[in-house]
């Protein structure tokens, strides 16, 4: 039998709130007094840690490097367990035409945005700011959209852990 691929084994196990009694057996110590903390997080860092005393105590680099590489392979993967694989965007678009960016969202993604007041504190500016949230793909085709209009609108993209509410997760 083939071993799966590298982190989707200890994200099925994480997933199911079990532990394999590595690193993440610590990292479910720690969630147990910070629950806000992601078990992916808790595990790479961790992992880091001894992986930097290993390279410090026996000066091997390459080793260093490869498990470097692997653990954080290994935390995406526990990511995509825990997440799947459709992580939602959030993009904020500041722009003087920003009612005719937000028409032709809407037209062409057939996504909503919603506009919020917001202030430039160095040009001392009252300004409509733009907040949409969709699929990667969605975003790729808004930032496109934002830049065709105005090619000097401001445009921020962040990831959004979770979308609940219409054309998103439900409840």
């Amino acid at each position: 039998m083939e071993e799966l691929p590298f982190g989707i084994g200890s994200g099925l196990v994480l997933k199911s709130n079990s532990s394999t009694g590595g690193t993440d057996l610590l990292s479910y110590i720690i969630r147990s007094y910070k629950p806000h903390y992601q078990a992916s997080s808790l595990i790479v860092s961790v992992d880091i840690i001894i992986v930097t005393l290993n390279v410090i105590f026996f000066r091997d680099i390459e080793i260093g490097l490869y498990s470097a590489i692997t653990i954080y392979l290994m935390g995406k993967m526990i990511d995509i367990i825990f997440e799947g694989v459709n992580f939602t965007k959030t993009m904020f678009i500041i722009s003087d035409k920003y009612e005719k960016i937000a028409e032709e969202v809407g037209k062409q993604v057939n996504r909503g945005s919603t506009g919020i007041y917001a202030k430039g504190m160095y040009t001392d500016e009252e300004k409509m700011m733009l907040l949409c949230v969709g699929s990667r793909n969605e975003i790729s085709k808004i930032r496109q959209i934002a830049s065709k209009i105005d090619r000097k609108a401001f445009i921020i993209i962040s990831n959004a852990r979770e979308a609940y509410g219409k054309g998103f997760k439900k409840e």
